[in-house]
């Protein structure tokens, strides 16, 4: 596994947590101290605020889980990788996106910068 898969890896692991003690140590784990989470819907910076984003994602979206879709391809601090949001019930997959992080020296998220591919009209 490369420094890019296992730092998606880990992004992915703080987007499926489920309660706020995993939910923080996921969070803690993939990204670094003051990293920060921007996408069409979101711009928030540190760990408080990207488990607050993950959370209400959850809230919005509860039975659905985060998944990659695709490779993650990544140079020099930069990855890139596409992932959908697909219901447990039925396989369904009303979100999607890309997203573009960097990493710190240790591997952990500095930034993520995500786009929406595919978001449900109501």
């Amino acid at each position: 596994m490369t420094q890019y898969e296992a730092a998606v890896a880990r992004y992915f692991e703080a987007w499926n947590a489920t309660g706020a003690e995993e939910l923080a140590k996921a969070v803690a784990a993939a990204w670094a101290e003051g990293g920060s989470y921007t996408d069409p819907l979101a711009d928030v910076r540190g760990h408080e605020g990207v488990a607050a984003v993950i959370a209400a994602a959850h809230e919005q979206f509860p039975g659905f889980e985060f998944r990659r879709a695709g490779t993650v391809e990544g140079h020099h601090d930069v990855a890139r990788f596409r992932w959908e949001l697909v219901s447990l019930a039925d396989g369904s997959a009303p979100v999607a996106g890309s997203d573009v992080i960097t990493l710190d020296g240790d591997g952990r998220i500095r930034t993520v910068t995500g786009f929406l591919d595919r978001m449900p009209t109501a």
